[in-house]
């Protein structure tokens, strides 16, 4: 369907499109919120918090009953016990993600988890000291790496490379990015992006920056908050050496959820590597000797930057998720997304004399689910109208709104509502 040339498609298209795609939506094992008619809200902001999985209260209930029966003895008495409960993730993690099972953990908290792999990875040493990043880059990694540099006694403002788009563009250019690696060469430490572009939805080529970056010395890591359950990732592969997530956006393991890690096999056998230490990173058949083990003896895998004890309600949810995608696939659901994000972008697209423009990628390999529509005028204002329309979506000055139909819930439908809403709103459509 061309839908730029013949205008948006009718009702009974779209149902018929979400009828007959070969992935089928597994809507109906979330929760999607509703509207004060009880109809559903126009649900696209899974690339800010993903909606609840039903089977999310179930794993939850039971850590719950489990404390009120067992208390302390759950940590082993449980029927998911306490004390090995992130190691459930380990295999359904490295299917996620493109990763060997040792090479994987869930842990902490998306920007506590990059500072404790910089730690690791991030080694100044002689005139080999700086940091590369992409702007705009998620304010929390701009955080991140300025006061990981002021905690080393480094400047940021002498050591931190900004790779940009090019005048008039609103995404980066691979080219570019090489190619400033290449001239940093020897005097740079450490690459670390973000896999997908929050702002712009843009999918990085992490495989060639990996390689790049390898070539002149340096470490390569990715902050995959936009990328982890979006895209197929292939971590192992494509040779990064460390990499971080949170769980709460595509992963719909609930608000502020547990985050998770990448270690490279190579670096997390090597258990000579520095890093941060906690008492859950030791070796856990020594873990419990407490006072009489003065020495932390790191678990050779990712499993030894850990360093506290998994906080288990957090866990749980994500469970429920992380099952979901195993049944579907990560591959098959990269097709549904590609399918519905080329479809919202037609229907958005089709809309006679619009007023925005969609500042995502066009092509597949260089996007996920998330479009980015750069509205002019009152950017603020187009947004509230929107979302009293019942669009749950999100606004990032000064002047973007972002839409992830997302596969696992999201339908063809969703999209098609969404589009004739931004037509009526910013666009002649009905006039």
């Amino acid at each position: 369907m061309t839908t730029a040339h013949r205008g948006l498609a009718d009702v009974a298209e779209v149902r018929r499109l979400d009828e007959h795609d070969p992935v089928a939506s597994m809507r109906d094992r979330f929760a999607v919120p509703v509207q004060s008619d009880g109809s559903d809200v126009i649900y696209l902001c899974g690339n800010s918090l993903g909606l609840l999985p039903l089977t999310a209260t179930d794993y939850v209930n039971e850590v719950m009953d489990e404390w009120r029966r067992l208390g302390v003895a759950g940590h082993l008495q449980a029927r998911t016990p306490w004390y090995s409960y992130h190691e459930v993730f380990r295999e359904q993690g490295s299917r996620l993600v493109g990763a060997k099972p040792c090479e994987v953990v869930m842990m902490n908290s998306l920007t506590i988890n990059l500072h404790l792999l910089l730690t690791s990875f991030y080694r100044p040493e002689g005139s080999r000291t700086k940091l590369l990043m992409e702007m705009p880059a998620f304010p929390s990694d701009i955080y991140c790496l300025q006061t990981h540099l002021q905690a080393r006694g480094l400047c940021p403002e002498e050591h931190i490379i900004q790779v940009r788009p090019r005048q008039g563009s609103d995404v980066l250019d691979t080219g570019d990015i090489l190619a400033a690696i290449e001239e940093a060469g020897d005097s740079l430490a450490t690459i670390m992006m973000g896999g997908v572009n929050f702002l712009t939805g843009q999918v990085l080529d992490m495989a060639a920056i990996a390689e790049a970056g390898h070539r002149v010395g340096a470490m390569v890591g990715f902050d995959l908050a936009h990328a982890a359950g979006n895209v197929p990732l292939r971590l192992h592969d494509w040779n990064v050496d460390f990499g971080a997530w949170c769980s709460y956006k595509y992963l719909n393991a609930g608000p502020g959820a547990i985050a998770g890690a990448f270690v490279h096999e190579r670096h997390a056998t090597n258990t000579a590597l520095p890093r941060l230490a906690g008492w859950w990173g030791n070796d856990p058949d020594t873990r419990f000797r407490m006072h009489l083990e003065d020495a932390f003896v790191p678990v050779p895998s990712a499993d030894s930057w850990q360093t506290s004890n998994p906080p288990i309600l957090s866990m749980a949810p994500l469970r429920a998720s992380l099952d979901l995608f195993d049944a579907v696939g990560m591959e098959s659901l990269r097709s549904r997304s590609l399918r519905l994000t080329r479809f919202l972008r037609e229907q958005l697209e089709a809309v006679p004399n619009r007023r925005y423009r969609i500042t995502t990628p066009q092509e597949a390999e260089a996007h996920g689910c998330q479009l980015s529509i750069a509205v002019d005028g009152d950017a603020q204002q187009a947004f509230e109208t929107i979302e009293s329309m019942g669009v749950v979506a999100d606004f990032r000055p000064p002047n973007t709104i972002r839409v992830a139909p997302t596969p696992l819930y999201n339908t063809f439908e969703d999209c098609h509502r969404f589009a004739v809403l931004m037509g009526q709103s910013f666009g002649t459509l009905g006039t």
